[in-house]
């Protein structure tokens, strides 16, 4: 039988994965990076290949200060690395570029566009995401209809959100109490020496960021992560 051919894709790029294909990857998703382009250290395609080959699922790229050119430059390499590995692309906050990049998921905070002006922009198929820092923002999140999956944090303060007081611990038990129906992320200083205490608190999803950008060896540090993760379940 002959296979039907995407018109609306360029020849040879892998075709957009729909709404519900998206979902299943989130539903599915355990360990999520957000990383800058790695412009210092000047190995961005071989440490994201590294980090997606060992476990990583969703990957975002957050570095401010980028103009949004500079911005979907970064991000086309960003998309050929979760390509090859099967991972899910995040944007960080700006509405605008996760459309013209083709993100598979937006996220957005407290003080970003609303998730619901939001998806007006992105479209009902790709991912939208949103930071909460209390109970009462996680509430929200939970029956917030334009709201695919939420992050609770930070767990511990951590230098990319500096002055944000960390709700802690007691955020991630409360939010594991909730009968949440979508996915949610610890997020905010959890590394590997960290992680059990997030696993005990009820989280089986967790952001990360210095444990893995300054890691050693970053893909053997996301394959214990990523072993963790699943072995909690």
């Amino acid at each position: 039988m002959t296979t039907p051919i995407d018109d609306s894709a360029p020849l040879g790029s892998p075709v957009p994965l729909d709404g519900p294909a998206l979902r299943k990857r989130l539903a599915d998703a355990r360990l999520y990076l957000c990383t800058d382009a790695r412009e210092r250290q000047g190995d961005l395609p071989r440490f994201l290949d590294q980090v997606l080959g060992a476990g990583v699922d969703i990957v975002q790229l957050r570095q401010k200060g980028l103009e949004a050119g500079q911005e979907l430059r970064f991000l086309e390499m960003f998309r050929a690395a979760c390509d090859r590995h099967g991972a899910l692309l995040a944007v960080n906050d700006r509405a605008d570029v996760a459309y013209a990049s083709g993100a598979d998921v937006l996220h957005v905070g407290q003080d970003d566009l609303a998730p619901a002006i939001a998806r007006q922009i992105v479209g009902a198929a790709p991912v939208i995401g949103l930071s909460t820092h209390a109970e009462a923002e996680a509430d929200a999140a939970v029956i917030d209809p334009a709201v695919d999956y939420f992050c609770a944090g930070p767990v511990w303060p951590t230098p990319t959100k500096p002055g944000r007081p960390a709700p802690g611990l007691g955020l991630v038990s409360y939010v594991s109490g909730l009968a949440a129906t979508r996915p949610w992320f610890a997020i905010g200083g959890i590394d590997e020496d960290r992680l059990g205490d997030v696993l005990e608190a009820g989280a089986r999803r967790i952001v990360v960021v210095r444990a893995l950008t300054e890691a050693a060896d970053p893909a053997a540090a996301a394959a214990r992560l990523a072993a963790r993760l699943e072995r909690a379940g």
